[in-house]
Parts: structure tokens; C-alpha cells; sequence
């Protein structure tokens, strides 16, 4: 029968870390009067103790990869209890590189680290658990030494980097938008100024008319980025995005409808997607060319308790609309994105007179009146 080699290294280096503090203590006075099997007993229990306080993964394998320890983090941490002795290299169900392709145990960092007897840095991997949940993480394998230079095993630390990697999504998406916005901005500039020199008679008329419509453009950046506010009228985020494109004739954007305030937690969305709809009547509608128009109207409608925004935007007198190719960033903002966030319900139709958008948004009940007291009868 093999004999499986004693894995006292890692009580070893505690020891070690002790005893430079304070070598002289009680605990070291106790275990000399002990056995030394005793006191390699102790030593393991408080060891182990330590390594299951910590809340990261931490396990240990042996010369020939077989999992001799592991803490309570790295069971949860793999979802599942390897069997000591037998499972190889790795607690993990399976493994993948970041790239999401399959990564075989055999050649994981701890596989590596062992086989070569060297630590492993800078590599990243993802965990899937049995469940079906992924992990993405950075191990730290080392190999680790008797006194006499011998491999007698490896410990590794497995960091869950989930958050991290959540938040590089987040900051690539978030630059995406910026780049996206910043193309529709200078598109949108692009556009006002075509459009009021084409209107302008003078140089005086195309100045003034500019700064102004600029000016409002620039206001609607600073309602989208204000998030002090609780609640935005909705006719001032539509002005806010159309008046630019306005004229003194008043036929190139109308806008009717009653008073309303949107939630600040609705407004960023739905600004967001009166945005898009502005910089492609801008771009390719009826804002692109003399003679376009803009409608829209919008209704409070009240069912039973409940409360909804209706609105539709129609563009007419512009180039003849043909269907797209393909489904760009605002309709998937207005039949994806204001469904999911604010339970809208859209309608988006291109038709060859002009784009029609039909926009139905949930609105907060209304607060009950206060009940007033009854005047005692005299």
C-alpha cells in the first residue's frame, strides 16, 4: 500500500508565523509536556480553524494534484464538496478560459503550477457550478516545499471577481452610450445648422437663430444628467429635444396635450428614447428636409386605479420611410429597453408617408385626498 505523504507543511508555515511572536508563550510551555502527536493535532485543528475564517476559497492538493483540504468558502465558492483524496487538481465542476471555451482540469493554473513547480500569476478562468451558475476568478497556485526542497503540495486561492467583471460591462457599455451619444450630438448640430442657414436671411438671423437652438439642445443634455430631479414635465422634455428644430411658422413640431410629470426613474429612459427619435427625424425623417413635420400628442388615461401616458410621434413631409435592414440602437431603446425598465407598451411603424410611434407608459396613482373631518353638530 502507498503511503500518502504527511501534509504538516501548511501547519508548518503557521507555526512559524507564531512562534516569531511570541515563543515563549503558554501554548508553547503546554505543548512541550504533550506528545508529538498531540501536538501536531493541535496544531492542524488550529490551523484549519484559521483557514475556514477566511472568507475566500483557499484548498490544497498534493505532490500528484489529488485535493487534500478545502475551506467552507471554496465549497461555496465551487458548489459542491470534491471527494478528499480522489478529485484532481480542481473543485470545480467544470472550468472555461475567459473566452468562454472549455478548460480541461488537467491543464488548470493548480495543473500547471504543480507540474512545472513554479506559482501561477495572472491568469483568470471561470467556475461553472452544478447548478448551472458561473464564476469568473484569478487563482493564485503555489507550489509548496519541505526543509529539504521536496514538492510535498500545492495550496491555491481562488478570488471571485464577479463584481469586477459586472462593472468592466457596465463602464464598456456606459462608453458605448457616450461615443453613441457624442455621434448624435454632432449629428444633431449638424443638422440645426444646415437647417437654420437653409431659413436664415441674414447673417444676424443665422446667428441669433443658432446659439438659440444650440442653447436648447444644450438644455437637454442638462435634463437628462440632472439626477436631483424627482419628477419632469413631459412637454419640457419634448421641447427640450424638438425646439431646435422649431421655427417661427410653428409647422415644422407641434405638440399637444395636458399637463403631466414624469418620475425622475421613468424621465431617463423615456428621454433617452425621445432623444433617438429626434436625432433620426434629425438624421433620415422629417427634420432632415425643408417641409417635414413632427406631431405629437399625448393623453392621461385612467382605468379603474390605474393611470397611463399615451403619446404618439408621427413624422410626415419628409424623404419616403422604407423599412430598415436592420434594428438600430432607438428601436430597440423604445421595443426593448422601455418595456423591460419602465413597462411601457410600444409600436413602431415605418411607413413610407413617415415613422409613427405609439408609446404607452404606467403612471403613478394619484394620492387619495385626505378625508375631512365631520363638523360636530351643534
Amino acid at each position: 500500500m502507498r503511503m500518502q505523504p504527511e501534509i504538516g507543511f501548511l501547519e508548518s508555515e503557521f507555526d512559524r508565523a507564531v512562534a516569531a511572536h511570541s515563543d515563549t508563550s503558554p501554548t508553547n510551555v503546554v505543548e512541550l509536556q504533550q506528545s508529538p502527536d498531540t501536538v501536531r493535532q493541535e496544531r492542524d485543528r488550529r490551523f484549519r480553524g484559521l483557514l475556514e475564517a477566511l472568507p475566500v476559497a483557499i484548498y490544497t492538493t498534493d505532490p500528484a494534484g489529488r485535493i487534500t483540504y478545502f475551506n467552507e468558502a471554496a465549497a461555496e465558492f465551487w458548489g459542491q464538496r470534491p471527494q478528499l483524496g480522489t478529485s484532481e487538481w480542481c473543485g470545480s465542476w467544470k472550468l472555461f478560459w475567459p473566452d468562454g471555451s472549455p478548460l480541461a482540469h488537467v491543464d488548470c493554473p493548480m495543473a500547471l503550477a504543480l507540474k512545472g513547480s513554479r506559482p501561477i500569476r495572472g491568469m483568470e478562468a471561470i467556475a461553472e457550478r452544478p447548478d448551472g451558475t458561473k464564476v469568473p476568478f484569478i487563482p493564485y497556485p503555489t507550489p509548496l516545499y519541505d526543509p529539504n526542497g521536496r514538492l510535498v503540495g500545492a495550496v491555491n486561492m481562488l478570488v471571485d471577481i464577479t463584481e469586477r467583471k459586472r462593472a468592466e460591462t457596465e463602464q464598456a457599455m456606459l462608453i458605448r452610450e457616450v461615443h453613441h451619444r457624442v455621434r448624435n450630438t454632432l449629428a444633431i448640430a449638424q443638422a440645426i445648422v444646415g437647417s437654420t442657414a437653409k431659413t436664415s436671411s441674414t447673417v444676424e438671423d443665422f446667428k441669433d437663430a443658432l446659439m438659440g437652438r444650440i442653447s436648447a439642445l444644450a438644455r437637454t443634455h442638462l435634463l437628462m444628467s440632472d439626477a436631483t430631479r424627482i419628477e419632469v414635465d413631459f412637454e419640457m422634455m419634448l421641447k427640450n429635444e424638438l425646439d431646435p428644430f422649431s421655427d417661427s411658422s410653428g409647422m415644422r413640431v407641434a405638440l399637444s396635450g395636458p399637463p403631466v410629470q414624469i418620475s425622475s426613474r421613468t424621465a431617463v429612459p423615456l428621454g433617452m428614447a425621445l432623444h433617438e427619435l429626434t436625432t433620426n427625424a434629425a438624421k433620415y425623417g422629417a427634420l432632415s428636409i425643408l417641409g417635414g413635420r413632427v406631431d405629437v400628442t399625448w393623453r392621461i388615461i385612467t382605468e379603474a386605479t390605474k393611470r397611463h401616458l399615451e403619446f404618439d410621434w408621427i413624422e410626415s413631409g419628409g424623404p419616403t420611410v422604407a423599412p430598415p435592414q436592420r434594428q438600430g440602437f432607438g428601436v430597440q431603446l423604445i421595443e426593448t429597453v422601455l418595456p423591460r425598465q419602465i413597462h411601457a407598451t410600444t409600436k413602431v411603424e415605418h411607413l413610407p408617408e413617415g415613422l409613427r410611434v405609439h408609446v404607452r407608459i404606467p403612471l403613478p396613482d394619484q394620492p387619495k385626498a385626505p378625508k375631512r373631518a365631520k363638523t360636530p353638530k351643534a
